[in-house]
């Protein structure tokens, strides 16, 4: 995932090929090759294994293995761990989360609270940034310099109000977290290759997200089909950008089908229409019967023949 890299430092973003150039030093003691051989000589270890930490997970992230042996559980790992039950992480969620992201472990407390203070300023409630910190795990690694120049890059680059842009990393947090480079050849490819308006650009993404980190390729191909092959305006691709997030298989299956029996009609105009969300959300029984207005045999004998 493009995104699960943690910063090297709060301000330091370090790119994949790096991290992959990071070869993990030997834990502290060199015996052992494993953090499972050090839980009985360590209460920290005991105690986050208790929690559901997974160490086979956090001894693949680097250094992060001599990081947890280095700390103290009362001194530094307790009032790491009720600041995130204050942020409003459960119980439950603590051991899955502290897999992902250990090194919140090493952290200073008050630059973590100071973070926490900067998103409720935007107006962040605590359900949305417990929501946040759950789905985006590194996402309070990172500088109030650097959530805030994040935010306001969505915000100038889509011409977004402050409320949207709040809604779209709530939905998207790891917009927050991952590279901007992704996302702005995307928003690159959206313009010229594909040859959206600036304001199509800002609903295509504010209604679905993910566009900004999808497969630039699988972008093109899809828009291409749609498109080119089913004849598809980019009006009506901005009112349903969600087919985006459809594979493109079943986008072209379903519309063959429709073209094959005569019901591949995506004006709105015409009495036949079929909408896109049609199209692409409906599952296999409820897409044959309701829109293509055959069975479920027709469709598999139809596949068989491509």
């Amino acid at each position: 995932d493009w995104d699960d890299i943690p910063p090297s430092s709060a301000l330091e973003v370090i790119s994949e090929e790096e991290a992959v150039q990071i070869i993990a030093e030997p834990l502290v003691p060199l015996q052992s090759s494993t953090l499972r051989d050090y839980v009985d000589h360590s209460e920290t270890l005991e105690k986050l294994v208790q929690l559901g930490v997974d160490l086979s997970q956090v001894e693949k992230r680097h250094k992060a293995g001599q990081l947890l042996l280095t700390l103290d559980f009362e001194k530094n790992v307790k009032k790491i761990l009720l600041f995130l039950k204050d942020v409003g992480l459960e119980d439950n969620q603590l051991g899955p989360f502290l897999t992902k992201n250990p090194y919140i472990l090493g952290e200073d407390l008050e630059a973590l609270e100071t973070r926490v203070a900067y998103l409720k300023s935007k107006k962040f409630g605590q359900s949305e940034i417990a929501q946040m910190v759950s789905r985006a795990p590194y996402l309070l690694l990172f500088s109030v310099e650097r959530l805030d120049n994040r935010l306001g890059f969505f915000k100038n680059e889509l011409g977004l109000s402050v409320k949207k842009t709040k809604d779209l990393v709530i939905r998207l947090p790891r917009l927050l977290t991952g590279k901007l480079e992704p996302v702005k050849e995307n928003l690159q490819v959206c313009q010229i290759e594909l040859g959206f308006q600036r304001n199509e650009i800002q609903q295509i993404v504010y209604k679905t997200p993910k566009i900004l980190t999808a497969s630039k390729k699988r972008l093109k191909q899809t828009f291409d089909y749609l498109h080119n092959i089913m004849g598809i305006p980019h009006h009506m691709l901005t009112r349903f950008p969600q087919v985006f997030n459809s594979k493109l298989l079943r986008i072209r299956e379903r519309h063959m089908f429709l073209a094959f029996l005569g019901r591949a009609q995506y004006d709105p105009a015409q009495p036949s229409y079929i909408s896109l969300d049609q199209l692409v959300s409906l599952p296999d029984e409820v897409f044959c019967t309701e829109i293509a207005k055959a069975s479920m045999q027709d469709f598999e004998n139809f596949l068989k023949t491509l």
